[in-house]
């Protein structure tokens, strides 16, 4: 700097280059950010958007129509009916108890799908021999084996838990044998050329490969599993949330029925989500996949 020459401070300005006490440029605003986001996904409006508004309609067309309570409550009463229940400790009992039927039959139901899935993808022998025996059972609606678990198993937890299995099983079996089959042929031929055994090319490429469709197939699975406990307390059972849903239904409480099928709902949304994050955690390289149902 030559001595004609005068620095930021000796000029009277900032560094920055702003006069003495001027205060600094504020940062830009999130605004435009906040609308580009919701630009890139409109999700975040229309889907609180679209559950209000259905809320709203319901709660004010219900008595406009003249629709009795008995037979189509409103959400508020609905509400309270939930409210109610929460507050009740046995309530949560009964939770408690199709929690714990659903996921001792969810793991029941998937341990057997992987074991057998994988069996099946990569023995030929074992494909040919009980393929007919899983399509012929498949076949078989599977609420109509309620009766006969509760038979062979009896009112207690067991019979819930083999329903939940079984409903939980076939989605997840399927996505397993798809799964297994996905994996690229060429990185397949080139391990084997390059002298990989057959446990090497299932570890580093056949499981990479059928990871989304495990997942998809946990997804559906948990769900059903849910739902096979729900169904096995229909047929017979002492207490969870299907036997709570009976009673509900046999004393004309049909709030407190919507209310439970609330509850039912959140647990099954809880779950979906659960599987989700561990997939993004576990297969983050391929989060669109097809469910394969049961």
């Amino acid at each position: 700097m030559t001595p004609t020459e005068k620095g930021p401070e000796e000029a009277g300005t900032e560094p920055d280059g702003t006069p003495p006490g001027t205060a600094p440029p504020a940062p830009p605003k999130a605004g435009p950010a906040r609308r580009r986001d919701l630009r890139d996904h409109p999700e975040w409006v229309l889907v609180p958007g679209v559950f209000v508004v259905v809320l709203l309609l319901w709660q004010y067309l219900v008595p406009v129509l003249g629709v009795d309570e008995y037979v189509l409550p409103r959400p508020s009463r609905i509400a309270e009916a939930l409210m109610t229940q929460l507050s009740d400790a046995l309530f949560w009992t009964h939770m408690k108890v199709t929690l714990l039927e659903s996921l001792y039959g969810f793991v029941l139901g998937v341990g057997a799908a992987l074991l057998l899935g994988t069996l099946i993808s990569q023995i030929r022998l074992v494909e040919k021999t009980l393929m007919p025996y899983i399509v012929a059972f498949q076949t078989v609606p599977k609420v109509a084996l309620a009766p006969l678990f509760v038979v062979w198993f009896g009112f207690g937890m067991t019979s819930k838990v083999v329903m939940a299995a079984v409903i939980s099983f076939f989605p997840m079996l399927v996505n397993v044998i798809e799964g297994l089959r996905s994996a690229d042929a060429d990185r397949v031929q080139m391990l084997t050329v390059f002298g990989a055994s057959k446990f090497d090319v299932f570890r580093r490429v056949r499981l990479p490969s059928a990871l989304p469709f495990v997942f998809a197939g946990l997804d559906i699975g948990i769900v059903f599993a849910i739902l096979g406990a729900v169904v096995g307390e229909f047929i017979g059972a002492k207490e969870g949330l299907g036997y709570l849903l009976l009673q509900t239904n046999y004393n004309f409480d049909i709030a407190g029925m919507f209310a439970v099928l609330v509850v039912l709902s959140v647990l099954g949304l809880i779950a979906h989500f659960i599987i989700r994050a561990a997939q993004k955690r576990f297969a983050f390289w391929a989060e669109d996949n097809t469910v394969i149902g049961a």
